[in-house]
């Protein structure tokens, strides 16, 4: 039997638990639900990453204005490194040049190696530092930008 490939579906509602437990085991600041929410109700571009029906990650994007913003790319910890984090990416940088953006900017944790190693191997640059940006343990923690021409 062949095994299922992953597809990519659009985010609802009915997926928030399910993304949520997902977020909430990767991250120790994780995004609430009411940020995903939130995020669906704008009309940003929320997907998920299936195989069969087991959620393997999501992704979060706004467009306008000639631009994009990545605001999160997640993958299952467990399935990380298995090529699904590209994958996204490459389903997130076609929708946002669909939407007519010429540029994808996001930020990223210093802390954040395995993102930050994904990001530049795509080309992404970094153009700046936001201080303070996260939360973090008794502190914040800086966030990188990053840029990328599509």
């Amino acid at each position: 039997m062949l095994k299922e490939q992953p597809r990519l579906e659009p985010m609802r509602d009915r997926d928030l638990a399910e993304v949520v437990t997902l977020e909430n085991g990767i991250y120790p600041h994780p995004w609430t639900r009411g940020n995903f929410a939130d995020s669906l109700k704008a009309g940003y571009e929320c997907w998920t990453w299936r195989e069969g029906r087991t959620l393997l990650g999501y992704f979060v994007l706004t467009a306008g204005a000639g631009e994009a913003h990545l605001l999160n790319l997640s993958v299952f910890s467990e399935r990380q490194r298995q090529g699904h984090g590209s994958s996204l990416l490459r389903d997130a940088m076609r929708i946002a040049r669909e939407r007519g953006a010429a540029e994808l900017f996001l930020e990223v944790r210093p802390s954040n190696g395995r993102a930050i190693a994904l990001y530049e191997k795509f080309g992404f640059e970094r153009i700046a530092i936001r201080r303070d940006y996260y939360p973090s343990s008794g502190r914040r923690e800086d966030a990188h930008v990053y840029r990328f021409a599509l």
